[in-house]
């Protein structure tokens, strides 16, 4: 028996060429599969074994053609090209709306809005129409095929549309998160070369207002891309946000003028279907290359696997759609699979911290997907906001964005899941597409260990490497965390950055795509994520380049020298500590302390202002001039053994750091 998935379904009680019955696989691929396959493991090692043959015939299956491919794959692990189904033709929107339009009246999108209370249903039939007008209103402002639309627009329909309207025409997304600051959104359409912005007035979050339209202003002010339209979306409808004539108007207002049927654009496999942004080590954020074919079967089958989701399911991702989350969760998995998907615009705890559960409750959610640091938020509250709401629609949890600590774990499952649904603590990454480790799909009933990732997901081998290369085979051991094999939603590039891609991932374990994450095999062989290994922190989820605050600290007039390192924090995860060597302090550290907290805010994002600031005279480095981050992170968590420093270039000056700490 192939056992995938413990599921309230019968999918783990019939034989596996009548599993087609549940709607995970049809016969035509089971039929496919060779006769010996009869487990999990028989199933996992075939799409190891054979990944042309397993992913060939799931893309056949899974995905509507304009023209069908002859060869399922080209990759090179050491050169870092990777082609999935070449020669094939599809359109992204064709795949996520039109051939659902058999169910025409089917919700596809429910938005819950800000405030209690205020909700929409989306139909399928209403989504094909506004994708199509506003696809409409690019190509009357002669968007085209490779061209790149940005979008800054907080969690709607519309936002979701307008993706959708890009693949339309074959244009290429670039959505970036609403929290974004003007600086970042600047250094963003620079890189990705957009002339069109999609935006919104004001957007709602949590009883605030953002001025969304506002940041956009500035943001063009301060890059050197010239931007041709804005097109803004009326959130707040208030009418007082300012319009530059012949440049701005009104996403609805165009969207009236319009037909509403476009004829979607013919695209390769392997051609651009968005760009995505994600901090590195560096200080210039990674435009991240995302393929059509590939990506676009590989979130819709991690998607209706591991969260066992059937055609009457809603699916409750919290995500942000700013992020590879709710690009593959809210949007394309979903809608890939004829789904209903919620887009949630609000926060866990406005107007209280109940709002979760009762959406839950309202809307008969059967998958909820969120992170660990929305749930350590909302633990600290009474259990009768968890309680007092009927959860008994739910069948599987998710917890997403970094590694969730096991009192999290813990409250999820006994409170939320009521030891009754199976939790699926996912690690993936944007560079990934979709979720790579995960407890689920395995044997029938085979355990899930509270707070560990466990197990790889079909067509991911994952292995640990030792310094020098070598794969540990052994368990009990930790080591770097790297993919042996290609999968079809892996990044194809860096944008107009291929070399960056290659030295980035492919070059410090030549062969294997290293992921920046250290993993740890315990002694039953699951997979523990430890955690970053390269100078990333995640802060709530938002993965940031130390280099990327630092550039801003270093900005401060008043500030010499900057380094940040992520310590652990209850809430967040992980937090920024930063270690500041100011010019003086004449103006007083309060205020010093509130320059610099705005100087971030205002260049990157809230989420990237430092916890704790500590003002030191110098910082620890090497002779050669290198900071020694070892040691700072040490310092931050109040651990004093330092091992040998006599080599630093300046060692007493550890000692003083450590004394004065925050």
């Amino acid at each position: 028996m192939l056992s995938l998935l413990r599921a309230s379904s019968n999918y783990h009680k019939i034989g596996l060429r009548a599993i087609s019955s549940t709607g995970k696989f049809t016969d035509s691929f089971l039929n496919s599969l060779p006769k010996d396959i009869k487990t999990h493991e028989d199933l996992y090692n075939y799409s190891i074994e054979r990944p042309d043959i397993f992913w060939g015939n799931l893309a056949r299956d899974s995905i509507t053609w304009m023209k069908n491919f002859q060869t399922t794959m080209d990759c090179n692990m050491k050169t870092a090209s990777f082609k999935w189904f070449s020669d094939g033709l599809l359109n992204a929107s064709v795949n996520c709306v039109d051939r659902h339009l058999k169910n025409a009246n089917k919700t596809a999108l429910i938005w819950e809005k800000d405030e209690l209370g205020e909700r929409e249903f989306v139909s399928y039939a209403e989504l094909y129409k506004m994708m199509n007008q506003i696809a409409n209103v690019l190509r009357e402002r002669g968007v085209k095929k490779g061209d790149v639309v940005a979008i800054y627009m907080t969690n709607s329909p519309l936002a979701v549309a307008s993706m959708l309207a890009c693949t339309r025409i074959g244009a290429i997304h670039a959505v970036i998160f609403a929290g974004f600051s003007s600086g970042a959104i600047a250094s963003r359409i620079e890189n990705c070369k957009a002339n069109v912005i999609i935006t919104v007035d004001e957007g709602y979050r949590g009883g605030r207002v953002i001025p969304l339209k506002e940041v956009v202003d500035e943001a063009i002010k301060k890059s050197s891309q010239p931007i041709k339209h804005v097109l803004v979306a009326k959130r707040s409808g208030k009418g007082h946000v300012k319009m530059k004539s012949g440049r701005d108007v009104y996403l609805e207002d165009a969207m009236l003028q319009v037909e509403s049927e476009c004829h979607p654009e013919s695209m390769s496999s392997e051609d651009p279907l968005f760009y995505l942004y994600t901090s590195g080590s560096t200080g210039a954020p990674k435009g991240l290359v995302h393929s059509t074919a590939g990506y676009l079967l590989y979130t819709s089958f991690t998607h209706k696997i591991i969260f066992d989701f059937c055609e009457h399911d809603i699916f409750g991702c919290v995500a942000d759609i700013g992020w590879i989350t709710g690009h593959s969760y809210i949007v394309y998995g979903p809608l890939m699979n004829g789904g209903t998907s919620v887009l949630f615009e609000s926060t866990p705890t406005y107007p209280d911290p109940s709002r979760y559960w009762k959406l839950v409750e309202e809307l008969g959610i059967t998958q909820f997907y969120t992170s660990p640091t929305a749930i350590r938020q909302l633990m600290k509250y009474e259990d009768s906001y968890v309680l007092n709401s009927d959860k008994s629609s739910l069948r599987t949890l998710g917890s997403v964005g970094e590694p969730i600590n096991i009192e999290a774990w813990n409250w999820y499952n006994d409170l939320v899941g009521r030891n009754r649904c199976d939790i699926v603590d996912t690690w993936w990454q944007t560079e990934t597409g979709g979720i790579c480790i995960t407890p689920r799909p395995s044997e029938l009933n085979a355990e899930i260990v509270p707070a560990l990732g466990m197990r790889p997901f079909l067509g991911i081998n994952p292995v640990l490497l030792d310094d020098k290369g070598n794969e540990i085979k052994e368990n009990n051991k930790q080591g770097s965390l790297c993919l042996k094999t290609p999968w079809p939603g892996m990044a194809r590039s860096i944008y107009d950055d291929h070399k960056r891609y290659q030295e980035t991932y492919f070059s410090a374990f030549p062969g294997y795509y290293f992921t920046g994450d250290g993993a740890y095999r315990t002694k039953e062989g699951y997979i523990s994520i430890v955690g970053r290994i390269d100078d990333v922190i995640n802060v709530s989820g938002h993965r940031l380049g130390t280099a990327e605050v630092e550039d801003v600290l270093t900005k401060h007039d008043n500030i010499v020298e900057a380094a940040v390192v992520g310590y652990p924090h209850d809430i967040k995860g992980e937090a920024i500590y930063a270690f500041v060597v100011p010019k003086n302090l004449d103006e007083g550290v309060k205020k010093f302390e509130k320059g610099i907290q705005k100087l971030v805010k205002d260049n990157i994002s809230g989420f990237a202002v430092p916890e704790k600031f500590q003002f030191c005279e110098d910082l620890p480095k090497t002779r050669s001039g290198k900071i020694m981050r070892r040691i700072l992170r040490k310092i931050a968590i109040g651990d004093d053994s330092f091992g040998d420093i006599s080599t630093l270039a300046n060692p007493s000056i550890v000692d003083k750091i450590f004394k004065s700490r925050v």
